[in-house]
């Protein structure tokens, strides 16, 4: 029962970074956005996949927690090249 509470939870979460993907690509501007932040997110999911693996307890799980992490990862490469867009137009990102 655990393991369907903490799926809910991390597709609960889950949901978030599509929304903030498409924002990231529709903006064209970092202005917001904290790339501080969304390591927190990279590390406390890298943190849960550590734990099933070494608990042994890897289930499908494992596979929402690698999702997010592809997610968090698309809205980080987004924010690079958002940044990149602000100081090519001659905003102080």
């Amino acid at each position: 029962m655990s393991e369907l509470f903490e799926t809910l939870m991390l597709v609960a979460f889950g949901i978030s970074w599509p929304i903030s993907i498409f924002k990231s690509w529709k903006a064209k501007s970092a202005k917001g956005k904290s790339v501080v932040f969304l390591g927190f997110i990279l590390f406390g999911y890298a943190c849960g996949i550590a734990a099933k693996l070494i608990s042994g307890n890897v289930t499908y799980v494992l596979f929402f927690y690698s999702l997010n992490v592809v997610l968090v990862l698309a809205d980080m490469c987004l924010y690079f090249r958002n940044r990149k867009l602000d100081k090519a137009g001659g905003e102080n990102a």
